[in-house]
């Protein structure tokens, strides 16, 4: 019984909106932009928080970096920070040794900020960042090789004259010749290319794919100088276990450094997921105000609502007054008129989450981000238009149902 009543309460109200179209479609129109700018702006922001979470898990966002602590001058207790003494290979092995956690450890060095690299009659400006790394530094970098292969680990061991070679670099040396089992100079000393790098772009004005890497001990033998300085790398199985991995790394590092205890540690954590952080914080004050405007635009639209529902009851007082002579009570006539102003915010509230939808990919697309469904933001968006349905059709719907039917039968 309850639903045949819902059932006509709906037909009547698609029937009413026939009679007054043009007032209607303005309402649908105004509800179908703030649902639009809602699930649009935030089906963007979603899209493109997925795709820097999965850009920066492909770079290691679940990894941290132990490093020498550099001067500063942020002020602890009054004073400068100095820079702490640099971390040894012996400190980073030791490390390594002791680190149990369920993580992947990797020991680098950067063995030289500017070097010119040879191979036959050409040469390269003198602008070569080589780094120096075992056989799990690539991957918990989240560097992926191109062609070739990583380093074995018995070439990190015996410290080999091998190389993998930055993409950039590959291409001003070689051309289109395949580089792979050639050999290059370095400081006058040959290594042989074993791989390239796939190519990373520039950051900040630094290109990462300028850079060489060699093994670790052949980094510690020909660039071997007083302060060589040296940074461990963990890379943890999933993000969620970052932080428990760091606490661990912050206890061993300290013993393994010698800090006393009470005095501040004598080295950093870089995490490589606080820029990610960074971005998606920024972005939730980008949803914030979208949210603001989008209700802004909804409370325009009840308003609105509410005055068409308003001057429905007024034209139809007549109509009203022949349903309650027929028997028609107060709660009957009540839910005629909340269901119509349902309905139009309904129907707008769709046109609104399919333009939105489609408005929201296309940006994330041109952003280079996948496609995606706000399932959520879909739900939000007609739960919103049921709520404002309800606020704007209370009102006009409570007036008709008071209206006496002697009188409303006499209104013309």
């Amino acid at each position: 019984m309850a639903s045949n009543l819902y059932k006509q309460n709906i037909f009547i109200a698609l029937e009413a909106i026939k009679s007054q179209k043009l007032r209607a479609a303005l309402t649908m129109l105004i509800i179908a932009i703030g649902i639009m700018a809602l699930v649009g702006i935030l089906t963007a922001i979603d899209a493109l928080k997925s795709s820097i979470n999965s850009q920066f898990s492909s770079m290691g966002a679940n990894s941290f970096t132990i490093e020498r602590l550099p001067e500063s001058s942020i002020q602890r207790n009054g004073k400068a920070i100095k820079a702490s003494p640099y971390i040894k290979y012996t400190e980073a092995e030791s490390f390594k040794t002791q680190y149990q956690f369920q993580a992947v450890v990797s020991v680098s060095t950067r063995a030289s900020w500017s070097e010119a690299i040879k191979y036959k009659q050409k040469k390269t400006n003198p602008n070569i960042s080589i780094f120096g790394g075992d056989d799990k530094y690539l991957s918990v970098k989240g560097r992926e090789i191109g062609e070739g292969r990583n380093f074995t680990p018995s070439e990190v061991n015996s410290g080999a004259k091998v190389c993998i070679l930055g993409s950039e670099i590959a291409d001003d040396l070689f051309d289109n010749q395949n580089p792979i089992g050639e050999f290059i100079k370095i400081k006058n000393i040959k290594y042989e290319v074993i791989g390239v790098m796939k190519e990373k772009g520039s950051s900040m004005g630094f290109s990462g794919d300028r850079d060489i890497f060699i093994t670790l001990n052949a980094a510690r033998q020909y660039f071997s100088r007083p302060n060589m300085d040296f940074n461990v790398h963990v890379l943890t199985p999933t993000p969620q276990l970052l932080d428990a991995a760091i606490y661990e790394a912050i206890g061993i590092m300290r013993n393994v450094r010698g800090d006393v205890l009470g005095n501040p540690e004598s080295f950093r954590i870089r995490r490589s997921d606080s820029l990610s952080q960074r971005l998606i914080e920024n972005l939730q004050i980008v949803t914030l105000v979208a949210t603001i405007i989008a209700m802004i635009t909804l409370l325009g639209a009840a308003i609105g609502l509410m005055n068409i529902m308003l001057v429905s009851v007024t034209e139809r007082t007549k109509e009203i007054g022949t349903r309650k002579a027929l028997g028609a009570n107060k709660s009957n006539i009540l839910l005629q008129f909340l269901t119509e102003a349902i309905v139009i915010c309904q129907m707008g509230g769709f046109f609104g989450v399919f333009a939105g939808i489609a408005i929201g990919n296309i940006v994330s697309l041109l952003m280079g981000s996948s496609f995606i469904i706000p399932w959520m933001w879909i739900g939000v968006a007609f739960v919103l238009c049921f709520a404002v349905g309800v606020f704007a059709g209370y009102y006009p719907a409570k007036q008709a149902a008071k209206l006496d039917p002697i009188e409303a039968l006499r209104h013309e």
